[in-house]
């Protein structure tokens, strides 16, 4: 008989000594949210909930109607608890502590309600990306600030995803590996479907955004088109080329078969220190992806989960996936690199 997700985190709790009790109540809350996120996502056009907003959140992009809702969700389900200290989202400016007139916990919640919103309209995958971080020590006693959330993600206690799509998944680790658990519709449950999940080191797969070709630097620029080459290139192989349009999707590719993940840094103005948002989306992956045997770097040598965030919302570049497709990247960037230096 399968595991559900609460046996799996009473066992991960009992025999593995990888959480605290209040940790494995606050995953099962998220878990449970992101129940009722799957279902107002897979009932929107019935009710009406699908489109944009006519206002754009902190990251200066349009809203959908359901990364606001979507939000809520999280927020309700997580504040009365008792796990929490604070929570902070990509869709608030600020951060939100627990009130007052609420017991407080000694986690603080890091989230992407939707990854991938623009895929909402077209029926394509989306995800909830979720960090758990400890609050700090000193924390005790007195309000939470945007200071004790900046923390590196190597810190992070628990991290996972889950993905809207044919199946609902949600990933998740505690720091033991990456298990995998499908909704079972009918019961209302999560099953574990999937065990410590592992990225094979080589890989013949890569996802990345060729629109955006035309402003790569020359590392990333000469990586993709050694790929594209072929078998009659340098790389002597055929490589195919996936994307999704949402980051959930394509690292859930990447967790399932293997493949290299890239969405750098590039030369635009408002790219320059990369797209994805450091605490809400590449420091959760990471954490998933370098448990399962896989790499994250910022397109360089620097590890994703090493740096230290300067403010809630920071952007970074990344690169993920096969270990040893990953160090090529690295190795492509290094002559680019070299040229720069002063």
């Amino acid at each position: 008989m399968r595991k559900s997700l609460t046996q799996f985190l009473v066992e991960q709790q009992r025999l593995e000594n990888a959480m605290p009790a209040q940790l494995r109540l606050l995953i099962e809350v998220v878990a449970r949210a992101c129940k009722v996120i799957g279902h107002t996502i897979n009932k929107g056009a019935i009710t009406g909930l699908l489109g944009s907003m006519n206002r754009e959140n902190i990251q200066g992009e349009v809203q959908k109607q359901l990364d606001v809702i979507s939000n809520d969700i999280l927020l309700e389900a997580n504040e009365w608890g008792g796990h929490l200290a604070a929570l902070a989202s990509e869709e608030m400016e600020a951060i939100h502590p627990i009130p007052y007139r609420l017991p407080k916990g000694e986690y603080l919640l890091v989230y992407d309600p939707i990854d991938g919103s623009s895929n909402i309209d077209v029926n394509g995958v989306v995800g909830t990306i979720f960090s758990v971080l400890k609050a700090p020590e000193n924390a005790s006693g007195r309000d939470v600030t945007e200071a004790d959330f900046l923390q590196p993600g190597s810190r992070q206690v628990a991290a996972g995803y889950a993905i809207y799509g044919p199946q609902t998944l949600l990933v998740l680790s505690v720091g033991t590996g990456v298990y995998a658990f499908s909704l079972d519709r009918e019961m209302g449950s999560w099953v574990q479907t999937a065990e410590r999940m592992t990225i094979p080191p080589s890989t013949r797969e890569f996802a990345i955004s060729m629109a955006n070709q035309r402003f790569w630097n020359p590392g990333v620029a000469s990586y993709i088109g050694d790929l594209v080459a072929g078998k009659d290139g340098p790389r002597g192989a055929d490589f195919n080329m996936r994307w999704m349009g949402s980051m959930v999707g394509d690292v859930h590719r990447v967790l399932t078969r293997g493949g290299v993940f890239l969405y750098p840094s590039d030369s635009r103005a408002n790219m320059r220190s990369g797209k994805l948002r450091l605490m809400y989306e590449a420091n959760p992956i990471a954490f998933l992806v370098e448990q399962a045997g896989g790499l994250a770097t910022d397109g360089g040598a620097r590890r994703i989960m090493d740096i230290v965030p300067d403010g809630l919302h920071q952007r970074v570049g990344m690169v993920l996936g096969s270990a040893d497709e990953v160090s090529k990247v690295i190795e492509y960037q290094k002559p680019a690199q070299a040229l720069a230096a002063p």
